[in-house]
Formats: C-alpha cells, structure tokens, sequence
C-alpha cells in the first residue's frame, strides 16, 4: 500500500449470508480521489461499501482500508475504522426524535468525544460547511429532503475522516438539490478526503466527470 492509497483491496471475495456476491475484487483508490461505484440494483455495490466499513467479514485476499487490515480487524477496533470513514445513507437515517444538534451530538458520544467546547466548535464547524450553520436547532421533519442529506454529510464529516462512502446519497433528490449535493461531495474530496460514491443517478457524470467502478456479473470493472 503507497503513502497516497487509502483503500487497496487484492483478490477478495464478497459474501452476504454465506452467498457469494462478487469475486476476486481488487480495487486501489487514493487519498483525495473521487469515484463512482456503479451497477444494477443488486449486483454488489452496497455489499462492497459493508466490506470497507467492516459490517462485513473478509474471507480471503487482501484489504486494507485507512491503514486498518480488514482481515485481521477485531470487532474491538471497528470504532476505531468507522472514526476515520464517514457514512451517507440513501434514507439520512437521522434520530428523528431530536434536533441536528443532537443528532451529531449522539455520534461524538459514540466515537469518544468528551471535551463538550470542543465538541460545540466543530459541530458549529461541520454544519457551516454543509450550509447548515443556523438551522442546528431544527428537527428533521423541519428540514427538506435536500438539507436532510447534508445533515447526514455534516454527520459524516464529524471526525474529520479520511474516506467518505456515500450510497446513492442523490437517490431521494431532485436534480437541482443533487446538484448542490455534488458540488459539496467534490469540495469535500478537493480538501483530501477520498469520496466512494455509490449511484444510479449516470447523469451526474457528464457535470461532474470522475473514475468509474462497475459491480457487474459478479465482478468489480
């Protein structure tokens, strides 16, 4: 693995409930890189973005992702990977009992923060850079669907990781919210941050051109 590689999967196998997905999958992405994943609903493409963020087990090859081996990987550690990955779901999945504040608030807890000025500072941070700065004290219902997602993307960005995964973050969106979700994506990738985006959305390519990976008969191309 070079200084500039972030993930490098050889030769690696993807099993979901003990049926194989995709085959021998070798894959480098480097630090700051934007690229597509893309492919037909069910060939591959959520199963391969759970390999990378240990949710789930590698049988064989080999994978290594933010330094962290993910064969050898205890379950004891995965926190420690998740800190340096950030993770945008298609649905936001946000607590929809509490306000923005709060929703990056319970990922802090679970990733160790304590210090709460420190804590204040960078949710204050994230959300400004997202464009949400003065809507913190929001529920989500609030919140349109576009907001909704950057709310998820500041939540992704809370422990400054080294790669983000999107999976079809522009899924539930209109086009011109997409647009504005994309121009993020790729300020946040310009800044140094690898972005893997999962996507059906191929019109996005023309607007906004990157590396293309395709799950396809069992393989990644």
């Amino acid at each position: 693995m070079s200084l500039d590689t972030i993930i490098e999967l050889k030769e690696v196998s993807v099993f979901q409930k003990n049926i194989l997905i995709l085959s021998k999958v070798s894959l480098l992405i480097n630090n700051g890189e934007f690229v597509y994943l893309i492919g037909k609903t069910g060939s591959g493409k959520s199963s391969l973005l759970k390999i990378l963020y240990a949710d789930l087990p590698i049988i064989d090859g080999y994978a290594k992702v933010a330094d962290f081996d993910l064969r050898k990987i205890r379950s004891s550690e995965i926190p420690y990977i998740r800190r340096k990955l950030g993770i945008v779901f298609q649905d936001f999945q946000l607590l929809i009992d509490r306000n923005v504040n709060e929703n990056l608030l319970f990922v802090m807890k679970a990733t160790g923060w304590k210090d709460k000025k420190q804590m204040q500072a960078r949710m204050q941070d994230v959300l400004s850079k997202v464009g949400l700065g003065t809507k913190g004290f929001k529920m989500p219902h609030q919140l349109s669907g576009g907001e909704q997602q950057r709310v998820a993307i500041a939540r992704a960005l809370i422990n400054d990781p080294e790669i983000i995964l999107a999976d079809e973050p522009t899924g539930n969106l209109d086009p011109e919210t997409s647009k504005g979700l994309m121009q993020l994506l790729f300020e946040i990738s310009k800044s140094g941050r690898s972005v893997l985006m999962a996507t059906h959305d191929y019109s996005l390519f023309y607007e906004f051109p990157a590396r293309i990976i395709k799950c396809e008969n069992g393989k990644v191309v």
